[in-house]
């Protein structure tokens, strides 16, 4: 009788399965948090009217950091495949959506994400997933956040299973190498002009969205453009006017010298100086510019150097539209 009960206890039992995902190329993981139990905030919604809808999901949180080096590499085509692979082993998708259509800063910023240099998120580059799987131990959730940075993908996977569930698994695959995909219609035109143009600073943001205007000189705690002449001014310039359709917003970041008010106003003020230098000197209608501030917000290094904070204070400028 005690043999048939623990038979059939046995039989009833289904294994706890990990999950498992494949990264396109060598990815790298830089940093593993395990809280169990604890509780994780779901995004299942865009940001909108102040609120981010969540689902409130409780269990073993195990939270990862990885990153994938290779030339060219988009955050699609590290998404595609990561979201493709949730869908074959049964998982309902809660949310997909980038950049923009997920609230921007403040969906990025009322998510955890682990910190920097282990997690980058650029604030106009960046895809988010949550999906949720019926499972025989209760369900599990997962939540996936795709940025880059140069050639770099930054990957974060967050997964809460029941208490005791295996940490996910995830395996570089060196065989699936996301190559970079031919523009087609009006950004393969802009592609082909940049090109014939021999100018890097319409060519990078064509093709990466966004480009750094790296020769660009303030004083210190100073909004105040210097005289210059600034050749990417000089090339974004003749960029936009070769087309009025185009417009660009451009983005002022600060080091995290100061508190973040004092950051962001500044960071605004410098971005509205190349803003101002781009209509005054070389007649670019205003319609087709803007101008923010990020502060201290989105790094491109680390802060705990002069070399990084001189990295991270800079105007970039984000391209709206071309057609």
């Amino acid at each position: 009788m005690l043999v048939s009960l623990l038979v059939a206890l046995c039989a009833g039992l289904s294994p706890v399965h990990a999950l498992e995902l494949n990264l396109p190329g060598n990815g790298t993981m830089s940093r593993e948090v395990v809280r169990d139990p604890d509780t994780y905030l779901l995004p299942v919604g865009p940001w909108e009217e102040d609120t981010l809808p969540v689902l409130e999901v409780s269990g073993r949180v195990v939270q990862q950091a990885w990153r994938i080096v290779i030339e060219g590499i988009t955050t699609l085509q590290v998404m595609r495949p990561l979201a493709a692979q949730l869908e074959a082993a049964g998982y309902e998708t809660l949310l997909r959506c980038a950049g923009q259509s997920c609230g921007g800063f403040d969906f990025r910023f009322g998510t955890p994400v682990l910190p920097a240099p282990e997690m980058f998120v650029d604030l106009f580059d960046y895809r988010f997933l949550s999906a949720r799987l019926a499972g025989p131990e209760g369900p599990e959730y997962v939540s996936l956040l795709v940025s880059r940075s140069s050639n770099t993908a930054y990957v974060q996977i967050i997964h809460v299973g029941s208490d005791g569930s295996p940490n996910p698994i995830v395996s570089p695959n060196p065989g699936a190498r996301p190559v970079a995909r031919p523009a087609t219609g009006q950004n393969a035109q802009d592609n082909a002009e940049a090109a014939s143009a021999g100018d890097p600073i319409a060519g990078t943001l064509v093709t990466q969205g966004h480009v750094i205007l790296h020769d660009l000189e303030f004083d210190t705690g100073s909004a105040t453009l210097g005289p210059g002449p600034f050749a990417t001014v000089a090339a974004l310039a003749a960029y936009l006017k070769s087309d009025p359709t185009r417009r660009i917003a451009l983005v002022g970041h600060t080091d995290t010298v100061g508190n973040l008010d004092t950051n962001i106003a500044l960071s605004r003020r410098r971005a509205a100086s190349v803003m101002n230098r781009l209509a005054e000197t070389y007649e670019v209608p205003r319609a087709q510019l803007e101008a923010e501030g990020m502060g201290y917000l989105s790094p491109v290094a680390p802060n705990l150097t002069a070399e990084g904070r001189e990295a991270n204070r800079r105007v970039e400028a984000v391209l709206l539209n071309s057609e």
